[in-house]
């Protein structure tokens, strides 16, 4: 079954990465999928995505950091789509530099797309869904927003004002009783082509810190998330898991891990810096750079712990079940002898 098709769902970030394997995603169900994003080459071709995945796209070019501009696109999709059912946050734009090499200007727009982004499209949601008190908001977090490394310092306190941002507009919902949810999945290291086109200061190439997932992982843990918006957040991979809960326990000792092993882990030289940046303007408006990066070969296609995860219930009875009949079973034999 396909709880998706022929609703209508919006993705922000559409063109590239985690965003167009999301669409991609939605298609293969049947969904309406209505595409956010500013380069038009990739929004075209994620379109085409969508329709050869068997649903059916449109493009609606926005800059996801201009409330107005999110609510003019918002409104043209409810026109010629249909009532909006979900609502996807993807975009983002970041630095990759050590703080004191960020200029303010670079920082505010970080923040602008990667927080903002998220706030205007969560508010876009709210309001046109309210009135039906009906729909699904999901946001695309990371391991980042609970554990801050460095070169990221940008990136790092959006995702982290995503998370705070999040856990005020669910209690509100909570409070109200509405029918809405909004929930976090928090991603691992993706192979997505932000590190060929985020701008970098760096005198190597900027990698993903391993282990690598590719994008459709993140994909189909956003695309279940939408289905299951009840939950606060979920964890994809398990180094997502391992670090937050490394953060819990020992945060100083994560601190001084990171800053021996951070900076040195996040750059290669597989190859140059590409020199390429989104930040002020698209980098795909004349070229598609799709959803993977260039890292295929070092990036797992599957996470068992994202099953484990979204199927928690039914194995902690399985296993729950399974330690009752090996209880019962000790005490016979006890019995016996």
């Amino acid at each position: 079954m396909a709880p998706l098709r022929g609703r209508v769902v919006v993705v922000t970030g559409a063109s590239g990465g985690v965003g167009r394997a999301v669409v991609r995603e939605l298609g293969a169900q049947g969904a309406k999928v209505a595409l956010i994003a500013r380069g038009t080459a990739g929004l075209g071709a994620a379109a085409v995505d969508v329709g050869t995945e068997g649903g059916t796209g449109q493009v609606y070019e926005a800059d996801v950091a201009d409330y107005d501009q999110v609510r003019e696109a918002a409104e043209r999709i409810e026109t010629e789509m249909g009532p909006i059912s979900v609502w996807i946050n993807t975009a983002f734009s970041s630095v990759f530099a050590k703080f004191t090499d960020i200029e303010p200007a670079e920082f505010a727009r970080t923040t602008d797309v990667t927080y903002l982004g998220y706030v205007w499209g969560t508010k876009v949601a709210l309001e046109l869904m309210g009135p039906r008190n009906a729909g699904a908001i999901v946001q695309t977090g990371s391991a980042l927003s609970h554990r801050g490394i460095p070169l990221q310092s940008a990136y790092c306190g959006a995702k982290h004002a995503v998370k705070g941002f999040t856990e005020s507009v669910r209690t509100e919902l909570l409070a109200d009783r509405s029918n809405i949810g909004i929930t976090l999945v928090q991603l691992p290291a993706v192979n997505t082509p932000q590190f060929e086109w985020v701008l970098s200061k760096l005198r190597r190439h900027p990698q993903p810190v391993p282990p690598i997932y590719q994008p459709e992982v993140a994909a189909r843990a956003i695309v279940y998330a939408a289905e299951h918006p009840e939950r606060k957040e979920y964890w994809v991979g398990a180094s997502t898991v391992a670090t937050l809960l490394a953060q819990r326990v020992a945060p100083a000792l994560v601190d001084r891990y990171l800053a021996k092993t951070g900076i040195q882990s996040q750059q290669t030289d597989e190859k140059a810096p590409s020199g390429v940046s989104n930040l002020w303007k698209p980098a795909d408006e004349s070229a598609d750079y799709g959803a993977h990066g260039t890292f295929d070969g070092r990036s797992h296609t599957r996470s068992p712990q994202v099953w484990l995860s979204q199927h928690r219930r039914p194995v902690l009875l399985t296993l729950a079940g399974g330690a009752a009949a090996a209880a019962v079973a000790a005490y016979r034999r006890f019995k016996r002898s």
